[in-house]
Parts: C-alpha cells; sequence; structure tokens
C-alpha cells in the first residue's frame, strides 16, 4: 500500500523547503540525511571526550579529599594555590603542620577543614 500524501517541510539539515512522503521526514534527501548523523556522531564523541576529561581533573580532588595526612603539594593543589602560599600560612599560623624531616612537611586533613570553618 502506498500513499498520496504530500506534506511540505523544511530539511533540518540544510533549512530547505522539500515534499514529504510520509509524516515523519526529516530531511530533504539522502545526503542531508548522513550529513546530519555524521554531526550527531562528532557532537557526541566531543561529549564523551568532554567528560572524560572533567572525571580525569577532578578525580585527584576525589583522592586527595580521602587521604587523612598532605603533603604541601596536596595542599597546595587541594586550596588552589601555590606551594610557596601554603608554605606562608605555616609560617604565619594559620595552618598546623609536622615536619618529619628536612623535606617532609604533612599537614591533617582536619587542619585544612579548620581553616574554612575558623572566624579570621
Amino acid at each position: 500500500m502506498s500513499s498520496n500524501i504530500q506534506v511540505q517541510r523544511v530539511c533540518l539539515n540544510c533549512s530547505k523547503e522539500f515534499t514529504a512522503r510520509t509524516t515523519v521526514t526529516k530531511y530533504c534527501g539522502d545526503n542531508c540525511a548522513k550529513r546530519a548523523y555524521k554531526k550527531r556522531k562528532r557532537s557526541e564523541k566531543i561529549e564523551r571526550s568532554n567528560k572524560e576529561t572533567a572525571r580525569t581533573i577532578s578525580q585527584p580532588i576525589e583522592v586527595l579529599k580521602a587521604k587523612e595526612f598532605l603533603t604541601v603539594q596536596d595542599v597546595a593543589k587541594l586550596l588552589g594555590c601555590s606551594v610557596r602560599s601554603v608554605y606562608y600560612y605555616i609560617e604565619n599560623g594559620r595552618i598546623n603542620a609536622t615536619n618529619l624531616g628536612e623535606r617532609l612537611t604533612r599537614v591533617k586533613r582536619t587542619e585544612i577543614d579548620k581553616l574554612f570553618n575558623s572566624p579570621q
């Protein structure tokens, strides 16, 4: 069975007006349908890549939040500042730290939480 339906539509890809023979036709022809498919797949790949990048960036922060004792470099990443700024906060007493050796300065995770909870 065939239908004699003729519906005026606008192609979703090239925006040209065409006559569709069914009520579900979206594109004026095979080439526009293929181009739209490729465009859709390309945008899906970009979206997937962006999500993977965001997950990769946030993953180290989540690992740092789980640690109980942090290095100065970890504190700098967590606070979003430089290592020198962290040493400055330690020298001024805003962050309590323990020296376990010349290059082994450790900060307890609760000290970072206190930094934001205490009124200055």
